[in-house]
C-alpha cells in the first residue's frame, strides 16, 4: 500500500512538472474571423534573448500550427506574429513525512514504525515563458497574447524540440478565442 502511494504521488508530481499552463488575452472588440494570413515580426523577435535555433524551433512550430488551422503565410499578411521569452530556476522541496501511516492500521501510530522517517527531495529545473503576440499589420495594435509557462526540459536537442512544439502547440490551440474546442 505504502508504495502504491509513493508511486502514485511520484506520478503526479512528475506530471505536474511537465504541464504547461497557458493564458490567453485578447481584445473583444477585434473580429478574429478576418484575419487569414501572418507573417513574423522581426523587430519583436530579434528581441527575445534565446538562441537563434531556439527561435528557428518555435517560428517553425509557430507556423506549423496556424497552417494547420488553415492560415497562410504571405509577404502581405493581415497580422503579425512575435514572440517573447523568460526563464527562471525553480527548486521544488518535496517532504514525504512517513509518522503516522501504520502498516495495517490506516493513518495513526503503527508498532513497526519507530519514530518514523522524514525523506525531502528537492529538484532544480528551468521553467520557462513563452509569450505568443498576434498584431493587426494595419493598426499596429497587439490583438491577442498567449502566454505558455512550464518546465523545460534541455537534456538534448530532440527533447528540447518536442518540448517547443508541445508549448507551441498549447498556447496556439486557444487562437482565435471563441472556437469551439
Amino acid at each position: 500500500m505504502k508504495k502504491t502511494f509513493l508511486l502514485l504521488f511520484s506520478t503526479v508530481l512528475l506530471a505536474s512538472c511537465s504541464a504547461i499552463k497557458v493564458t490567453t488575452d485578447y481584445d473583444n472588440k477585434v473580429d478574429f474571423t478576418q484575419y487569414k494570413t501572418f507573417a513574423f515580426y522581426k523587430p519583436g523577435i530579434d528581441k527575445a534573448e534565446i538562441s537563434d535555433l531556439d527561435k528557428k524551433r518555435i517560428l517553425r512550430a509557430i507556423e506549423s500550427e496556424l497552417s494547420a488551422q488553415g492560415f497562410t503565410k504571405s509577404e502581405n499578411p493581415d497580422m503579425l506574429v512575435s514572440i517573447f521569452t523568460k526563464s527562471r530556476e525553480k527548486v521544488d522541496v518535496n517532504q514525504n513525512n512517513n509518522f503516522g501511516y501504520g502498516y495495517g492500521y490506516g493513518w495513526g501510530w503503527s508498532p513497526w514504525m519507530m519514530g518514523g522517517r522524514n525523506n525531502i527531495s528537492v529538484s532544480q529545473y528551468t521553467e520557462g515563458t513563452l509569450f505568443v503576440d498576434f498584431i493587426d499589420k494595419q493598426k499596429k495594435e497587439l490583438i491577442w497574447q498567449g502566454i505558455g509557462t512550464g518546465a523545460l526540459k534541455l537534456q538534448n536537442r530532440e527533447k528540447k524540440e518536442a518540448r517547443i512544439k508541445e508549448f507551441v502547440k498549447e498556447i496556439i490551440s486557444r487562437f482565435p478565442p471563441g472556437k469551439d474546442k
